[in-house]
């Protein structure tokens, strides 16, 4: 799932219009419909995402809360690494690592071998 799909899907759910969204977000409709349809990179900013979350009611560290920040994070990592399906599904196990959680000692591992091969 791509960024804009799921923070679609999670305004949907809230019955929030595009419009109400970008007011209570203080986005440009135009703007954030171009990032729902997947035409332009999600923000940047940890508090535009913060004011997203909030706007969908997304409890902090839950996992809807974490999957938001991980997927806007994505859409910055270099295509090439992308391209590579080993690293693609090593992704979550660095996410939460980098949140602080401890991934099992086969993700680690996993995780040090590919980042020895690129």
């Amino acid at each position: 799932m791509k960024f804009g799909q799921l923070v679609y899907e999670l305004r949907i759910r809230q019955r929030l219009t595009l419009r109400e969204f970008c007011r209570m977000t203080e986005l440009d409709p135009g703007y954030w419909s171009r990032i729902e349809r997947g035409l332009h990179h999600p923000p940047k900013s940890k508090q535009v995402l913060n004011n997203i979350a909030k706007a969908l009611k997304l409890k902090e560290n839950s996992e809807d809360w974490h999957t938001l920040f991980e997927l806007a994070t994505i859409s910055f990592i270099p295509a090439e690494l992308l391209a590579n399906p080993s690293i693609v599904d090593m992704l979550p196990a660095l996410f939460r690592t980098v949140r602080g959680d401890r991934p099992d000692k086969q993700d680690l591992e996993r995780l040090i071998e590919m980042l020895r091969e690129a």
